[in-house]
């Protein structure tokens, strides 16, 4: 035993390298590892109980939900079959073409605008089919982004299944009932020259192209002068099937001068100067100013008192039916002699009140006219009452006769 101790005390170990020491142990690393992996398998162990209640959570809600629907669909839901109905209702629309639908316009370009009739795709407006008038962009036309409106169905765009819109048939229909209502009216409207022909001149009437023939034209001058003129007019043919519309305007004419009446007053504009007068357009019916008609004080150039487009007020003096000419002055309208070159204005906002001193006058020369005839010719058997008219005889009337003296003179204005 004793030299087994001595054994073991002579054996002597080299010491442990620095390196080594410095490193961890095998064990210890291998401890470190076992660590960490035990760790990752009890967080994906946590993860996977974690979703397996998630996904039995979720199983549950379904089957919940299932039940419901299967036993008590509507139970708890405001929107009922009947509303959904309604609505299905609301949004249904035939898109056929030829059919109506109503859309809003959702924005505009230079070649039309884009729809929206909550359809699958939308629809679109053509620059064309906007209006029943020419124009160069839809707004000209009213069609802003916003605006809500009924369209007509015309065709459809292959490429993307999008509908062709159109507001220019609509308003079509629309004006050829419109004109049908106006003739059976007889009624006259404003119609613009926009083409001649050597048959007549073609007007535009409520969008619609309508002729004239020039037998129905009351106008002497050449057809040329009438182009980007307004006329009146009515209406002898409404054919929609045949696209017939022809128009008078000596029909028209003839209405209007049925409403003048001698010392009447009129608003009119001027149409054209000539070196004896000046020609004025009273509601679709050319009068003639004369020059001497013009003002009390001597007119040796009119353009220096009146030019084309000018609006002034005149008083009718004749009118020739038969022959279509009726002669004009603003001479009698003056409230002072002159006015007409100086000043104008007053001449226009007192013509009325001239026109019935001018009236006036007119009665007491016609009323004095009436009494010198009483007089003379007291065996007719006709008395003059205090308004100048003739009746029979009666004992109003003195045996001296009617004293004149108070008649005012009939003076020359």
């Amino acid at each position: 035993m004793a030299s087994l101790v001595l054994q073991f005390t002579a054996l002597k170990c080299s010491p442990l390298s620095s390196s080594f020491l410095s490193q961890p142990s095998l064990f210890t690393q291998q401890r470190h590892n076992q660590r960490r992996a035990s760790t990752s398998i009890v967080n994906s162990v946590a993860l996977a109980n974690a979703q397996n209640k998630e996904r039995v959570k979720l199983k549950k809600l379904f089957e919940e939900a299932y039940e419901r629907c299967r036993t008590a669909p509507m139970e708890g839901v405001s929107f009922t079959l009947e509303d959904f109905t309604a609505a299905l209702d609301k949004y249904d629309f035939d898109s056929e073409v030829g059919s109506k639908v109503k859309g809003t316009v959702f924005y505009t370009d230079n070649n039309g605008a884009v729809v929206d009739i909550t359809a699958k795709s939308s629809a679109y407006l053509p620059l064309q089919e906007a209006s029943i008038r020419k124009v160069k962009h839809v707004e000209e036309a009213g069609i802003v982004a916003g605006l809500r409106e009924e369209f007509l169905i015309i065709g459809e765009n292959q490429a993307d299944d999008s509908l062709i819109l159109s507001l220019r048939s609509i308003q079509y229909d629309l004006a050829w009932e419109r004109c049908r209502q106006l003739q059976a009216e007889d009624a006259a409207v404003k119609g613009k020259i926009v083409g001649v022909n050597k048959g007549g001149v073609v007007a535009e009437v409520e969008g619609l192209r309508g002729f004239v023939p020039l037998s129905q034209l009351s106008t002497n001058s050449n057809v040329e002068e009438l182009l980007d003129k307004e006329l009146p007019l009515k209406f002898v043919e409404v054919d929609e099937e045949q696209s017939r519309l022809v128009l008078s305007n000596r029909k028209a004419i003839a209405g209007n001068q049925a409403q003048l009446g001698i010392g009447s007053v009129v608003t009119g504009s001027v149409q054209s100067l000539k070196p004896y007068g000046a020609f004025i357009d009273i509601g679709g019916i050319n009068g003639l100013l004369h020059v001497s008609q013009i003002s009390h004080d001597r007119v040796t150039d009119i353009s220096t008192v009146l030019q084309p487009g000018d609006i002034l007020k005149v008083m009718i003096l004749s009118h020739d039916r038969e022959r279509g000419r009726v002669s004009l002055s603003t001479k009698k309208l003056e409230p002072t002699p002159g006015d007409m070159i100086r000043n104008p204005k007053i001449v226009f906002e007192k013509a009325e009140e001239m026109a019935q001193t001018f009236r006036q006058r007119i009665a007491q020369a016609e009323a004095m006219a009436r009494a010198d005839m009483l007089r003379f010719q007291p065996e007719s058997g006709l008395t003059l009452s205090g308004d100048g008219i003739l009746g029979q005889f009666t004992s109003d009337l003195p045996e001296e006769g009617l004293d004149l003296t108070e008649v005012p003179p009939a003076e020359e204005s």
